[in-house]
């Protein structure tokens, strides 16, 4: 589990929430732009809850690992959202080539 401090503020959520939050906030940075996102977290009481956190260029965000009695809270759909904003503005393309087994060797003197 992990806290995340934020904004003078800190809440409890999942490891791959957290990566997932960071790697987005870090995103948004480089990006210029700033987003508003939704993280689940788990409450004093071992419930779930919510926190609303505006990330972007002036994002300080710090999270750090914790022992806790309670379960680590996953939510791949979470993840998923902030993984989401993260590929939109860090587009990668990927090149697959078409029988590669087929494909000669390129002649310069050709």
């Amino acid at each position: 589990m992990k806290r995340v401090t934020y904004a003078g503020s800190d809440f409890l959520t999942g490891d791959d929430i957290a990566t997932a939050l960071l790697e987005c906030s870090e995103a948004l940075a480089e990006a210029g732009e700033a987003e508003t996102v939704s993280v689940p977290t788990r409450e004093a009481d071992g419930s779930v809850g919510l926190v609303m956190v505006l990330i972007g260029p002036a994002s300080q965000i710090v999270a750090r690992q914790v022992k806790v009695d309670a379960e680590e809270l996953v939510d791949p759909e979470a993840v998923e959202r902030l993984r989401a904003i993260q590929r939109r503005h860090r587009p990668v393309a990927a090149i697959v080539e078409a029988n590669a087994e087929e494909r000669t060797d390129w002649d310069s003197e050709v």
